[in-house]
């Protein structure tokens, strides 16, 4: 049950916009809870190193004075991993396109990630 609401979330934050292309939700030790992703994303290494980045962030924000990690952010050639504390205990991940229009992902995130920590 808890699942498909996770996967709900999921499916309402990709099609909320056409630039973003794929999402996952992984507990803070990198398992996979839910996860809209296409087929060549190997989900185990993607909750893996979502957890590796949340963990590098969480400690580089604490050692120098930021105040606690709200949210990680990689931008590539290809486009941009986005990754966002949901609770105390899971990190919402998404992909999205290298044009993307990051106001109204950052803004979409939030409400999943606030929905995904109400339900953890």
């Amino acid at each position: 049950m808890r699942i498909d609401m996770l996967n709900n979330i999921l499916t309402e934050l990709n099609s909320s916009s056409a630039d973003v292309e794929a999402s996952a939700i992984i507990s803070t030790d990198g398992l996979i809870m839910a996860s809209q992703l296409p087929s060549s994303i190997d989900e185990d290494r993607m909750g893996a190193m979502s957890a590796a980045m949340l963990s590098l962030g969480d400690r580089t924000a604490q050692e120098l004075e930021r105040g606690g990690l709200d949210q990680v952010l990689i931008k590539g050639s290809n486009g941009y991993v986005l990754m966002v504390k949901a609770g105390e205990d899971a990190v919402l991940t998404v992909m999205a396109k290298a044009n993307a229009k990051l106001g109204l992902i950052f803004l979409d995130v939030k409400r999943a990630s606030k929905k995904t920590a109400e339900l953890i």
